[in-house]
């Protein structure tokens, strides 16, 4: 019991406030993948998990192109995106593209994941009822611009940081910088963008935001868990960086670089505060799960121990020039090594909620066996009744929806993009995949209020399951993995068999292929629905209080 005290004096200086960071985004390049695809995917984005098709229109010289704030809302119609709040002159073609609140591919086979990460507080810029700064581009408002008017990769690095340059960056989520992985079939870009404060105005013909881009090495992989990425910058190889003007002269103005030092400028740490672990453990998961032999990363196993990650000790405090800006993965990677990963919950590691000392219970013969109500994403209230620490698995309950975009670039363009994508928590959803030519996605992916329960949306109807869980977690669990995991794998059983189907229709009619794989993805997100619905009385009845 002697770790026991130490937890519970630890955990008593713990504050439950401060600001939560979600995403975790994944970028593979293409000689890194088994496929040779170029992979993304993001996880836990926003609160709008409503998926639904924007087809591309024509527009007259001279129209404008609305900037919305509020994009990311679930509480509004469908087709609205909140209040306009300026435009942007507008392009003669706009390309189809899936909108949601965070939107990730277009019928070019052009992706773009998502993930906030910190900047000094210097840089903040808030917009509420109160503030209303003259900046007014959001991430996710430049996604959009980009998937609609752009079909590369690099292409849009320079669009996204045009408009950030010309209207100015303005957080949403907080007030956090913001970084984009943006994908082709060719070449992924790690991009970064950080606010320049809330004085900032065009009149000043200054720059509205400070941004910089990186390119992925082919054969490599990277992630982001909401924090940047991007170190030392050579803006004479432009083949591999891309960056506004003022990347360094904004904070060698502030006196937080002095050119004179003769220290190299590191992104990393110029625009960023001091880093905090929801962030390095994450770099560290990434790190020892596709790269485990590259260095001597720290070890953060259990060991057996469930009081090792309580034992400081063995709490490793890493700098984050530990982890480089991508890794070369031992092995190839695959979309399912992403879904594994985006799925993980730091199984087997000090950072596992459902290892502390908490959960024993007595097993009757004397000894202890873990509860069955242990549960890797207990709630708030949970968490301070067991005095559980707050930690942050990549998985998330609350994580709204998430994907992986799969890019192909030796398939037509309508087959080659699989937009791979899971409603509500991962752990407990199984991933659909939307093909970049589908001409549709089915209503229960685009029906979601977050106060309104409706039986017809598949977000509601997993939420409804994964909070069912709780009743006996460990053991309804593996019921719902029961039910999904052979619907998961017929998908992956039967893709190739699809794909061939579809590019035969191809060839004769792309309408047509179009008009197939739509209908096959839309079958199979009305089959979550039905799957998700048949798990609600499978596990009330099996779990319910009524019983011992």
């Amino acid at each position: 019991m002697k770790y026991w005290i130490l937890f519970i004096v630890l955990l008593l200086l713990v504050s439950w406030s401060g600001k939560s960071y979600g995403c975790t985004v994944i970028a593979v390049g293409k000689k890194a993948t088994e496929d040779g695809s170029v992979i993304l995917s993001h996880t836990d984005c926003g609160p709008d998990s409503r998926i639904y098709v924007v087809p591309g229109r024509k527009f007259k010289p001279g129209d404008q192109a609305p900037v919305y704030w509020g994009i990311q809302d679930a509480d509004r119609p469908l087709l609205d995106d909140g209040e306009i709040i300026g435009y942007i002159p507008q392009v003669p073609e706009t390309y189809t593209y899936f909108h949601s609140a965070y939107p990730h591919l277009n019928e070019h086979q052009l992706g773009i994941a998502e993930s906030t990460i910190a900047q000094r507080e210097e840089l903040a810029v808030i917009r509420d009822k109160d503030n209303k700064p003259n900046q007014i581009m959001t991430i996710e408002q430049a996604q959009i611009f980009a998937l609609q008017r752009c079909k590369k990769a690099r292409e849009a690095v320079q669009l996204i940081g045009d408009l950030m340059t010309a209207y100015g960056f303005l957080p949403s989520s907080g007030d956090g910088a913001e970084a984009l992985i943006i994908g082709d079939t060719e070449e992924a870009w790690i991009f970064e963008v950080y606010s320049v404060g809330p004085d900032w105005t065009r009149d000043s013909q200054k720059p509205g935001a400070i941004w910089a881009a990186q390119r992925l090495p082919d054969d490599e992989a990277t992630m982001i868990p909401n924090w940047s990425i991007i170190k030392e910058i050579n803006p004479k190889d432009t083949e591999n960086f891309m960056i506004s003007v003022n990347y360094k002269q904004e904070a060698v103005d502030r006196g937080w670089y002095n050119p004179d030092s003769g220290k190299p400028f590191i992104l990393q740490e110029i625009y960023s505060p001091v880093p905090v672990e929801y962030a390095t453990s994450r770099f560290w998961l990434f790190a020892t799960t596709f790269a485990p032999h590259y260095k001597k990363w720290p070890d953060r196993s259990l060991k057996g121990d469930s009081y090792r990650g309580l034992n400081q000790y063995y709490q490793y405090v890493e700098p984050l020039s530990l982890y480089p800006f991508s890794i070369k993965p031992e092995k190839k990677i695959s979309v399912r090594h992403v879904m594994a990963f985006q799925r993980s919950t730091f199984e087997g590691t000090i950072y596992d909620l459902t290892s502390g000392p908490q959960w024993l219970v007595p097993d009757g013969k004397g000894g202890f066996v873990k509860s069955p109500l242990a549960t890797p994403f207990p709630g708030s209230d949970l968490r301070k009744l067991l005095r559980l620490t707050n930690r942050r698995p990549v998985a998330r309950h609350r994580g709204h929806y998430g994907m992986i975009c799969q890019l192909r670039g030796w398939l037509p363009k309508e087959i080659g993009g699989i937009y791979w994508v899971y409603l509500d928590n991962p752990y407990i959803s199984p991933y659909v995949p939307i093909y970049s030519g589908n001409l549709s996605t089915a209503d229960c992916y685009s029906i979601y209020h977050p106060e309104k329960y409706e039986e017809k949306s598949a977000r509601w109807a997993i939420d409804f399951v994964d909070n069912l869980a709780y009743l006996k977690y460990r053991e309804a669990v593996k019921d719902i993995w029961a039910a999904r995991n052979p619907f998961e794998e017929e998908i992956f059983t039967k893709q190739q068999e699809i794909e061939k189907e579809a590019l035969a229709l191809h060839r004769k009619n792309v309408r047509a292929a179009q008009k197939y794989l739509t209908k096959y993805s839309n079958g199979l997100m009305n089959r979550v629905l039905d799957i998700y619905h048949k798990l609600r009385y499978t596990l009330i009845v099996k779990y319910t209080n009524n019983r011992e």
